[in-house]
């Protein structure tokens, strides 16, 4: 038996940015992350790029990129949020591309459908858009030409693999249920009737003498691999996997393939320690055990191009039994969870987005001939800058001729119209769920950009057809129901914008100090991904009753003591603020003022300590408010996120002082294994201590058990978290102060300067945080070198 391996994962998370911020939101069901990205990534996508190999005594022997080994596609939307949250993680995915390159000559990765679109039911235009721009982002960041591409939900037809060649697309990824036919002889014939073997690539004819090749995954194992929870016993799975070699049968061939295909989360968030299993099953495909040796698909194929035709069904889909309608019908496909609901709200769903996108798109075809050169090559080339933000003056010279507000505002309408379609908002059992919210909530900014633009107002038309879509959630109603009530109150209006930004500046103390001192021409400035809001601001002179004096204000008058103010009290100010979206300036008059608890009670807007409002006028006369308990449920939370992180920064200072007059003073405490005195007071500064107690060199091993035991007995699990990260930041910093090797290494490697000093620091870390999780310290050293930190990757349990 001679097999190949190619294990393929899929990475992918659907757009869940803000569409007036462009940043994700906080998303509860995510917790104790922020939000389904962040959870995601730290539970698979970044053990996979640091897979821990462990020996018989649960010691490290081996950290693993699994991305040097694998087949993989990232999808564009999860990749540019990755690159800025997570630029490392991401930097192991093109390293691993890289690697394999120079392996095998041809990369690991595969390009992805850029919103995640059901291709078969896309546009002709629509399909050459979502290739088109996921050939450029892979191109801008993989550093080479893709040559194979994973659809959306394997969702294939003859008119998708057309525009794929077209952009010089060579093979994709399809379950084996999509072949139809084997053409033999001539003769289409039924795999009913005829032998289909899944360890060979075919080929499916296409116009003008071009073909598309095509490799079918093990539908049973990647499923067992998926849903049977192979990936807890590592070696069991190696066992399928002989067991599947041996099954497959290419006659006249050298070498049969066995393709699995698995979501990327699958390996760690599905089932924890996933990654060690797959790390297993890489090893021993490096070993060829059993005559099984790893490879990818691009090799594979150049080294066995296909030699027969296969025919597809048209339109067809890996996850629904019914071609695709699964994204467009109640067609019986459902995630399971609610045998009872029917899905008849996803043909409304679908054809009031289908509404929208045609009416964004005729307008776009009108308003653009005003403002680019010419606007369908303009919108074709607008891949480039969403891959490269870099770009902007460049596309506009190139393809603005007029109106470049208005040029830019067309661009991101048709970008959101698009991300709206991304497949998860039909995929699971209702449509008052986070994900066709998320589509609605996208197709909202596109048709407000429209009208912003010159457009005609398409909410009355595209409302009437979401009435026809009823959820099965009681009380949800119908899906106008949802866009008025979860989706509308998402906007974000100039009022939010600047209420958002007011209220961080406030907790940022940015706004405290005399009036002469802010009421300068330096504006005070928040930036979001998508927008900015600059805030040039005055002394306000709101009315206010007779019993809120100026020493309510944190922006303090001239004579006023600074212990008057309080940091929390109320603000009523003045100013001017310039909201910049791109290229868009929209410049406006505001004014913020807090409301006292007892003034909401009395107006009935609320009853919570107070109510900031901002109120702003723009220049075309009109007015709006926001204020803070009338804000959407996410970006409440994403508010509170906010200000909560800049407190716990703001803290830092005054709580490590604290720390360390509790480590200088730790000896009055004797009896300390019964407590310390009003422990409440010691919450917030006993997470310090961790750090400054693992750099003292005065503290005795008696000390650092006493203190031991009062971090036993008084720090809870936030506190531990946040001690745990102190730590890790601390010993990180020594790690990266090096020096560099010798000049005749041309290397961006260091060696650590002091290997005892931190081999000291783990082991009373250990000492004081005895389930302190090492993992992103343990990735450095191996990464630096452990051979060169011997006593600290002993430490860190490395063999």
């Amino acid at each position: 038996m001679s097999v190949s391996l190619c294990i393929h994962g899929h990475f992918y998370q659907p757009p869940r940015e803000d569409p007036w911020l462009g940043r994700i939101l906080v998303e509860a069901s995510a917790a104790p992350m922020r939000h389904w990205n962040q959870r995601i990534l730290r539970e698979s996508y970044a053990p996979l790029a640091w897979a821990r190999r462990l020996d018989s005594e649960g010691r490290i022997a081996d950290i693993l990129n699994c991305y040097e080994w694998i087949s993989f596609n990232v999808g564009p939307t999860l990749r540019q949020w990755m690159q800025r949250s997570a630029p490392q993680v991401l930097e192991r995915m093109y390293e691993g591309d890289r690697i394999s390159v120079a392996r095998w000559g041809h990369g690991n990765a595969m390009a992805q459908i850029y919103h995640h679109t059901i291709m078969p039911l896309a546009s002709a235009r629509d399909k050459e858009l979502e290739t088109r721009w996921a050939v450029v982002d892979f191109q801008r960041y993989f550093g080479r030409t893709p040559e194979g591409i994973w659809l959306s939900e394997c969702a294939v037809d003859r008119a998708t693999l057309e525009v794929l060649a077209q952009e010089g697309i060579s093979f994709v990824i399809l379950a084996p249920g999509q072949a139809k036919a084997l053409m033999q002889d001539g003769k289409a014939v039924s795999l009913a009737e005829g032998h289909f073997s899944i360890g060979r690539p075919y080929q499916v004819a296409l116009s003008q003498g071009k073909s598309m090749t095509v490799v079918f995954y093990h539908g049973e194992l990647s499923q067992r691999i998926a849903f049977d929870g192979l990936l807890r016993d590592g070696e069991l799975f190696w066992q399928r996997i002989a067991d599947s070699s041996r099954s497959l049968a290419w006659e006249n061939a050298k070498r049969s393939i066995l393709t699995l295909a698995t979501d990327g989360e699958t390996y760690g968030h599905h089932f924890k320690f996933g990654e060690m299993a797959l790390a297993h099953i890489l090893a021993q495909g490096f070993l060829q055990r059993d005559g099984i040796s790893l490879t990818n698909l691009a090799t594979f194929i150049a080294e066995n191009p296909p030699e027969q035709e296969v025919i597809l069904h048209e339109p067809s889909a890996w996850s629904c039994s019914h071609g695709v309608e699964r994204w467009q019908s109640d067609c019986g496909c459902k995630d399971g969870g609610h045998p009872d609901w029917n899905q008849k709200w996803r043909g409304p769903l679908r054809e009031a987005l289908q509404y929208c996108r045609d009416g964004v798109n005729a307008h776009f075809a009108k308003r653009g001939e005003l403002c680019f050169v010419n606007a369908d090559n303009a919108l074709t080339a607008y891949g480039e800058l969403l891959a490269d933000a870099q770009q902007r003056t460049h596309f506009a010279a190139m393809h603005i001729k007029a109106e470049a507000d208005v040029a830019w505002k067309l661009l991101a309408m048709q970008e959101q119209s698009l991300a709206s379609f991304a497949s998860c908002a039909w995929f699971f059992d209702d449509i008052a769920r986070i994900e066709p919210e998320n589509s609605l909530t996208y197709a909202l900014r596109a048709m407000e950009l429209m009208c912003e633009t010159g457009g005609d107002e398409l909410r009355p038309a595209f409302l009437a057809i979401l009435a026809k879509a009823q959820s099965n959630k009681q009380g949800a109603g119908s899906g106008k129901d949802v866009f008025e009530k979860e989706v509308l109150s998402r906007r974000d209006s100039s009022a939010t914008l600047c209420l958002l930004a007011l209220s961080m500046l406030h907790a940022e103390r940015r706004l405290t100090g005399a009036v002469s001192e802010i009421a300068q021409s330096t504006p005070l400035c928040i930036e979001w991904p998508y927008v900015s809001v600059e805030i040039f601001l005055e002394a306000g002179k709101v009315p206010l009753p007779a019993h809120e004096t100026a020493v309510q204000c944190t922006v303090v008058p001239q004579g006023i003591a600074a212990d008057q103010t309080d940091s929390i009290l109320p603000v009523s100010l003045r100013g001017m603020a310039i909201i910049r979206s791109g290229r868009e300036v929209q410049g406006m008059t505001v004014q913020w003022e807090w409301k006292t608890a007892e003034s909401c009670v009395q107006e009935k807007t609320c009853a919570t300590y107070g109510c900031s409002e901002v109120t702003t006028r723009l220049p075309n006369g009109t007015q709006e408010r926001a204020s803070l308990c009338g804000l959407s449920l996410p970006l409440r939370d994403f508010l509170l996120d906010a200000l909560l992180e800049r407190k716990a920064r703001g803290m830092g200072g005054d709580a490590e002082i604290a720390a360390r007059y509790i480590l200088s003073l730790l000896n009055v405490w004797e009896e300390a294994q019964h407590g310390v005195c009003r422990p409440e007071f010691w919450v917030s500064a006993l997470p310090y201590t961790v750090p400054l107690a693992m750099k003292s060199a005065i503290l005795t091993n008696s000390n650092r058990e006493q203190l031991r035991v009062i971090l036993e007995m008084h720090l809870n699990t936030a506190g531990k978290k946040l001690a745990q990260k102190l730590v890790e930041e601390e010993v990180l910093l020594g790690l990266h102060r090096c020096t560099p090797l010798g000049k005749e290494e041309a290397t961006n490697r260091c060696v650590l300067a002091d290997d005892a000093t931190l081999a000291v620091w783990v082991e009373r870390v250990t000492q004081l945080l005895p389930d302190m999780d090492w993992w992103n310290v343990q990735n450095t050293v191996w990464e630096l070198g452990v051979g060169k930190l011997p006593e600290t990757a002993k430490r860190l349990r490395f063999v």
